[in-house]
């Protein structure tokens, strides 16, 4: 694994700005057994194309101790697996701690409402909402985030894991 001076955006929630309309056909439903390979399938399947290596690593007890402290949400397009969120609930507030859709379900509106649905269970938990991105991640994220109602407060540049 290569490291490399990645920028990373540090935001926090000012009000939730929920989508205009939700796609037809989806299912965001909390996945309440926590199950560490279906942490790790969408850790790998999402983050193949943004270079998420950090954990690739990690054994199945690992993967398992990490799903049993985070919230996991699943979004079904149609009945199909489209994408995840996970919620990490802390001190002080509940942070959105990895978040996004597999290949085929990109593009189709789908992100924003995973991440208003994402956002509201995290209201229910803290009144301060957190999430980082980077410029890894996809093209699409820092401005989904945005439009949802984060700014953000910190910008900084740290070592990311890179593949290629």
């Amino acid at each position: 694994m290569t490291r490399l001076p990645t920028k990373v955006w540090y935001l926090e929630l000012d009000e939730l700005r929920p989508p205009a309309r939700e796609p037809e056909g989806l299912e965001i439903v909390h996945a309440a057994v926590p199950f560490g390979p279906l942490n790790r399938f969408f850790y790998t399947e999402v983050g193949r194309d943004f270079d998420w290596i950090d954990r690739a690593g990690w054994d199945r007890a690992r993967w398992q101790h990490w799903a049993e402290r985070v919230e996991t949400w699943v979004a079904y397009a149609d009945g199909t697996p489209a994408g995840y969120a996970e919620i990490q609930p802390l001190d002080e507030r509940a942070e959105i701690a990895f978040f996004g859709l597999l290949d085929p379900f990109r593009g189709r509106g789908i992100g924003g409402a995973l991440l208003a649905a994402t956002i509201r269970r995290c209201l229910e938990l803290s009144n301060r909402v957190t999430v980082n991105t980077c410029e890894l991640d996809g093209p699409h994220a820092l401005r989904n985030y945005e439009a949802r109602g984060f700014r953000i407060v910190e910008e900084r540049t740290e070592e990311r894991g890179r593949s290629r």
